[in-house]
């Protein structure tokens, strides 16, 4: 195995999706906590209404989540006893700023990321810390309109240089937006973007993406100026796209559909709108809100990394009626490929395409990579475990891990991927971002709860638990 010495092996979550206490610390409310769960779900995360605060018609699985905030020691032993390298987690804007723009942070909400990080320390885990994980103050939403305005820059570099500041020493490795090319499939989550009846949502989402591409260049400008230590990275929804056919119509169907995700990492990491965006952009008569010193803080500070999320590659064609269905994969829609198996909530799966999508972006960047989301949702079954315990036996997972781990190492292996790290989605079960479901579980860990919110949210660690233990102990040699 090719593994490099250091090589940062872990797991992810997102504050949205475990942290709960939305209601505690000096906490405000965010667009994720009025995300809920059932069919309303989707209409509000597309931002064609929103749901502007807790009421008692929904259920809002955000705000419990599986109770990180207040279960967070027992989680991180967890993390520890697993030999985990690294934990990538996220701040809570509102934890920190309850309305977004308020004149003092919270302190109670900067104490408490600072003893969790101080506990990953003590466990030798290095926090890898997503800055903004989908949630947006609803304050600013409603205020401002989300990401749409200018505003929000300003109010995001107050909200990185106080926890650059803050947590210099305990945090050396920051993302500055998760999925950022969410924003395009989901704009109220990914950013806060609601709509008025008739208005130009594509020239919308572009103009709030252009405000986040411009923040995510001021955090990594705020953030090496705190510390020269620290490393940003850029965080990408990832997967190819391949074109069903060979026909050539096909393969530039597939080309159009990935430059429509590069172009965010191609600004982040190469510090420029690149040629293909911007005809894009005036064919469409989108009018990109430039200010003076913008083009010159994106050229002047682009990512250290590159960091992506991958569960599936994606198919693209030109013949609608020929596509043979559609299929999910992180919320990105694609034509099925009739080469793949599929998850129980229809996501394909495809190992070699990790590795395409690693070289993909190795050879267009040359910068160092980091798989910080990899995982398999499924239906667990919890038994008994012959010693009077619980536990889930979990092979599907290990398998599908497991075959992801190998293309992961012949990557670096045969092809010269620079790759830092590999965090899974998640190492404890969580709600979903997409459904709202618990059912849907991707952990190590088993947590009791189901997708009405009831159970004891005890944890119980599953036949995987041990497996991920073992693989991280031996760098990946041993993936039996």
């Amino acid at each position: 195995m090719a593994f490099p010495e250091g090589f940062m092996w872990g797991g992810a979550t997102a504050a949205n999706q475990c942290e709960g206490g939305y209601d505690q610390g000096g906490r405000g409310l965010a667009n994720v906590d009025v995300c809920p769960h059932g069919e309303d779900r989707f209409p509000v995360m597309l931002g064609l209404k929103h749901i502007s605060q807790v009421d008692s018609e929904h259920y809002f699985p955000a705000l419990e989540g599986v109770d990180f905030y207040h279960r967070w020691k027992e989680d991180i032993a967890l993390y520890g006893k697993m030999g985990f390298k690294t934990y990538r987690m996220s701040i809570a804007w509102t934890r920190i700023f309850p309305n977004g723009d308020d004149a003092e942070p919270n302190e109670e909400g900067l104490r408490f990321y600072e003893d969790v990080f101080k506990e990953c320390r003590k466990w030798g885990i290095e926090p890898l810390v997503t800055i903004t994980h989908f949630d947006c103050p609803m304050h600013l939403i409603q205020e401002y309109g989300g990401w749409k305005n200018r505003k929000l820059v300003e109010l995001y570099k107050r909200l990185v240089a106080v926890l650059f500041e803050r947590y210099k020493g305990l945090v050396r490795y920051w993302l500055t937006f998760n999925e950022i090319n969410m924003i395009l499939a989901l704009p109220f989550m990914g950013a806060g973007l609601t709509f008025d009846e008739g208005e130009d949502q594509t020239a919308s989402k572009y103009r709030a993406a252009h405000h986040e591409l411009v923040a995510s260049a001021w955090a990594t400008k705020i953030a090496h100026e705190v510390d020269p230590q620290n490393r940003v990275g850029c965080m990408l929804a990832g997967g190819r796209f391949y074109p069903l056919t060979p026909e050539p119509a096909d393969v530039l169907e597939a080309m159009r559909r990935d430059n429509e995700n590069y172009f965010f990492t191609d600004v982040q990491a190469r510090g420029a709108y690149p040629a293909y965006a911007l005809k894009f952009m005036e064919r469409e008569g989108i009018d990109i809100p430039w200010q003076e010193g913008d083009r010159e803080i994106l050229a002047q500070n682009t990512v250290d990394f590159i960091s992506f999320s991958y569960y599936s590659s994606r198919c693209a064609t030109t013949h609608k009626d020929e596509m043979g269905g559609q299929t999910s994969g992180n919320v990105f829609a694609s034509v099925k490929n009739p080469y793949l198996k599929a998850s129980e909530w229809g996501w394909q799966i495809d190992p070699t395409g990790l590795r395409i999508t690693l070289n993909s972006l190795y050879e267009r960047y040359q910068k160092p990579l980091f798989v910080v989301e990899n995982g398999l949702g499924a239906k667990d079954e919890l038994v008994d475990d012959g010693n009077g315990g619980k536990t889930v036996i979990d092979d599907y997972r290990i398998d599908y891990l497991r075959s992801h781990i190998k293309e992961m190492d012949d990557a670096i292996t045969y092809d010269g991927v620079e790759l830092w790290g590999y965090t899974t989605w998640g190492p404890i079960d969580l709600v979903s971002a997409s459904t709202g479901e618990m059912s849907k579980r991707y952990g190590f860990v088993y947590v009791d709860r189901d997708d009405a919110g009831k159970g004891s949210l005890e944890r119980y660690p599953k036949k995987s638990f041990g497996w991920y233990k073992k693989v991280i102990a031996t760098n990946g040699a041993d993936l039996d």
